[in-house]
C-alpha cells in the first residue's frame, strides 16, 4: 500500500506521509524497553485501586490483575503482527478486515478515544505535578507536557531510543523504590461497600491493556521481525501494567487510600515525591503515544498530509482541553474502551491468522468484507449483555435487554465480559470467514 510516492524525510525516521514502506529498525529490545515504558504509568496505580475496590480481597485483587492483564496483552501482541507484517498503520491494517471504506468506523472511533486518552494523560500529568508543587502552575505543566509530547510524536522513531537509552533505567530504579516502600507497611482489611467481583475486576485490568491494542501496529511496522514484534509488546507492556496496576492494589491496602487519593498516597511517602517525579516525566511518553497514534489514525483518511503538520494539530487539541476540564469517571471510560475495542481486535486477530492466513489486502482499493463486521457487532453485543456498565441512558437499555433475554436464567456473576466476548468473536469470525471463503469459492467455480 502506497498513497502517495512522497519519500520519508530520513531513511530512520517514520514517513512523513502514508505508506508501508518503512524503516525496520526496531528489534525485540527496543520493542520490549518502549511498550514496557507505556505499561509504566500514573494511570497503573489508579486502575490497581479500581481493581482493589472491585474485588475488596488484596489476594483476588493481585490475582484479577494477573489474569486481566494476561489476556490484554496476548491480544495487544497479537494486534502487534500486523503491524509488523503488512508494513501499514494500525488503522489502515483494518483496511484488510473491514476494507478501505469500512476501517472508516474505527479509525473514527479510534482517533476519538485517542484524542479522550491523550487529553487524560496530560491532565494526570499535570495533577501529579501539582501534588509535588502547588495548584496555581497546573496551567503550566499541561502546557508543558503537550508541548513534550507533541515534540515526540513529530519524531516518533527518535523519541524510542531516548526511551531506550535513558528512561528506561531511571524509571527501574524509581519503580524499584515505590515497591519497597509500599510493600515495607503492614496490610489492613480492604473496604468492602463497593465490591463488584473477581470478574469485573479483570474485565477492568484487561481493559487498561486493550486500550493500547489499536495502538500497537503503528509502532510495530517498523519492528525487523514478527516475533520481536509480538514478545516485546505483550512482554513489555503486560509485564510493566501487571507490576504497576499491582502497585495500586497493594497501595490501597497497606496505605489506607482508594483510587481517588493512591498518587498522593504514594507522593507522601519518604522521597515518594522524588519517584514519582520520575514517573511524572516518563508519563509524558503515554501522551506521545496517543498524539502519534492519532496522527497515524488520522492518515487512514488523509494519507497525503504531512504527519507533522497532524501531530502540531493534534497535540493543539489534546492540551486546549486539558486545560479546560477535570478528569471524568475513568472506570467507565475503561469499559466503554474495551467495549468496543475488545471484540474489535478480537476479531481481527482471529481473521488475521486463521481466516486470512495473515494477508491482507490493506491498499488504498481493499474491498469491504461484511463477515468480520457481524462478527464485532456480535462481539460487540456480548460485552455489553455481560457488563452494561453503569453510564447513564446507555447502560439501562442493555441492562433491560440483559433481563429480557436470561429472564429465567440470569447472567452469572463470574462471567467476566472480555473473556466471554473474546471467545464469542473469535469464534463468530472464524465460523463466519469459512462461509465467505466458500461462497467466493462457489462464485469462481460458477464463473
Amino acid at each position: 500500500m502506497t498513497d502517495t510516492a512522497v519519500r520519508p524525510a530520513s531513511s530512520t525516521e517514520a514517513p512523513l506521509v502514508l505508506t508501508t514502506d518503512t524503516p525496520r529498525t526496531l528489534g525485540f529490545f527496543d520493542q520490549f524497553t518502549l511498550w514496557g515504558n507505556f505499561g509504566i504509568s500514573l494511570f497503573g496505580p489508579v486502575t490497581g485501586a479500581l481493581v482493589a475496590a472491585y474485588t475488596g480481597s488484596l489476594w483476588q485483587g493481585l490475582l484479577a490483575v494477573l489474569v486481566g492483564c494476561g489476556i490484554g496483552a496476548l491480544v495487544l501482541g497479537g494486534a502487534a503482527v500486523f503491524g509488523s507484517q503488512t508494513g501499514a498503520p494500525a488503522m489502515a491494517c483494518l483496511r484488510g478486515l473491514f476494507g478501505r471504506r469500512g476501517s472508516m468506523a474505527p479509525t473514527v472511533l479510534n482517533i476519538a478515544q485517542n484524542v479522550g486518552w491523550a487529553t487524560m494523560e496530560i491532565i494526570v500529568i499535570s495533577q501529579a505535578a501539582v501534588a509535588v508543587t502547588s495548584e496555581r502552575w497546573r496551567w503550566l505543566f499541561v502546557v508543558l507536557a503537550g508541548a513534550i509530547a507533541t515534540a515526540m510524536a513529530v519524531r516518533p522513531l527518535g523519541s524510542v531510543k531516548v526511551l531506550r537509552k535513558f528512561m528506561v533505567w531511571l524509571v527501574l530504579i524509581a519503580s524499584v523504590y515505590l515497591f519497597v516502600q509500599v510493600l515495607s507497611k503492614p496490610a489492613q482489611p480492604l473496604p468492602q461497600d463497593g465490591v463488584f467481583g473477581f470478574w469485573p475486576a479483570v474485565d477492568l485490568a484487561a481493559a487498561g491493556v486493550v486500550s493500547f491494542a489499536p495502538l500497537a501496529a503503528d509502532y510495530t511496522r517498523h519492528s525487523r521481525t514478527n516475533k520481536a514484534a509480538f514478545a516485546g509488546s505483550a512482554l513489555g507492556y503486560g509485564l510493566a501494567a501487571i507490576g504497576y496496576f499491582s502497585l495500586g492494589v497493594v497501595a490501597v491496602a497497606t496505605l489506607g487510600t482508594d483510587s481517588e487519593g493512591v498518587i498522593t498516597a504514594l507522593v507522601t511517602l519518604p522521597a515518594g515525591a522524588i519517584a514519582l517525579f520520575v514517573l511524572l516525566v516518563d508519563e509524558v511518553d503515554e501522551a506521545y503515544a496517543n498524539v502519534y497514534s492519532t496522527t497515524m489514525a488520522a492518515h487512514n483518511l488523509i494519507g497525503h498530509i504531512d504527519r507533522r503538520w497532524i501531530s502540531v494539530a493534534i497535540g493543539i487539541v489534546a492540551t486546549g482541553i486539558a486545560l479546560s476540564i477535570n478528569l471524568g469517571n475513568y472506570t467507565q471510560f475503561l469499559y466503554l474502551i474495551g467495549s468496543v475495542f475488545v471484540p474489535l481486535f478480537a476479531v481481527a486477530i482471529a481473521d488475521f491468522f486463521v481466516v486470512s492466513k495473515m494477508q491482507w489486502d490493506v491498499s488504498s482499493t481493499a474491498k469491504f468484507r461484511w463477515q468480520p463486521a457481524v462478527a464485532w457487532l456480535i462481539g460487540f453485543v456480548a460485552y455489553q449483555l455481560v457488563n452494561p456498565g453503569t453510564v447513564a441512558g446507555w447502560s439501562t437499555f442493555w441492562t433491560k435487554l440483559q433481563q429480557i433475554l436470561f429472564a429465567s436464567h440470569p447472567v452469572p456473576t463470574w462471567l467476566g465480559a472480555t473473556y466471554t466476548c473474546i471467545i464469542i468473536s473469535m469464534l463468530a469470525a472464524v465460523l463466519l470467514g469459512r462461509v465467505g471463503r466458500r461462497t467466493a469459492v462457489d462464485n469462481q467455480v460458477g464463473r
